[in-house]
């Protein structure tokens, strides 16, 4: 399998590398995907939020974070203080993995080998926003950007030493809260998901105040 690496602009900006994913070839999953779906948020956003890979919806839209787990998302940084317009979102993964079935498509987990080569196009969003805080939402996120000893469970809403940002934290995806059974369930894991979010909110309001 080949890289994103073979397919990155040399002096990139989200524009260019926007342009220039449409033409990756870096690993199989680009051949049944519909569209390409990058990340989208300012350029000088002070806060990436990170998923694992596109799902249906987005596939078709070409856009991350939409249908339900989006809307739960903005309701939940919306409930803690936080714009989603003001923050980057995107996930490691740029292509869906699966196969289309009449006007559905079945969805799969992108494997270790489809992380690996798309990680360049995430590295190249990373140097070009800079963001001060950077959230990786889910456990497949997590381990990806932080490393396969991470463990949500356990970890969660910690902030954690990492090169890649000044400030990072990992949490469940929203389609945490959609998957989990009954409404007392969902509403233990949507607390609790705002819980960590309001930790990002006070460390992006520290950022600002330039604690």
């Amino acid at each position: 399998m080949t890289s994103a690496a073979d397919y990155l602009p040399s002096t990139p900006t989200l524009d260019e590398l926007r342009a220039a994913v449409e033409g990756c070839r870096g690993c199989p999953l680009y051949a049944c995907a519909t569209r390409v779906v990058f990340g989208e948020g300012p350029a000088d956003a002070v806060a990436m939020f990170v998923g694992d890979a596109p799902t249906a919806e987005e596939d078709r839209a070409g856009r991350p974070f939409l249908g339900p787990p989006g809307r739960l998302l903005e309701r939940a940084l919306a409930e803690v203080g936080i714009d989603r317009t003001e923050v980057y979102v995107t996930n490691v993964v740029k292509h869906a993995r699966g196969e289309p079935r009449g006007r559905r498509r079945t969805q799969c987990a992108p494997d270790d080998a489809h992380v690996a080569a798309c990680r360049p196009w995430l590295d190249a969003e990373l140097a070009v926003v800079r963001p001060a805080v950077l959230v990786c939402l889910g456990a497949a996120a997590a381990r990806a950007v932080l490393g396969e000893g991470f463990r949500v469970r356990r970890q969660r809403g910690v902030f954690l030493p990492s090169p890649l940002a000044p400030h990072v934290l990992a949490t469940v995806h929203p389609s945490a809260v959609l998957r989990a059974r009954g409404e007392e369930a969902r509403r233990v894991v949507y607390t609790r998901f705002v819980d960590d979010l309001a930790r990002v909110a006070e460390r992006l309001r520290a950022v600002h105040a330039g604690v």
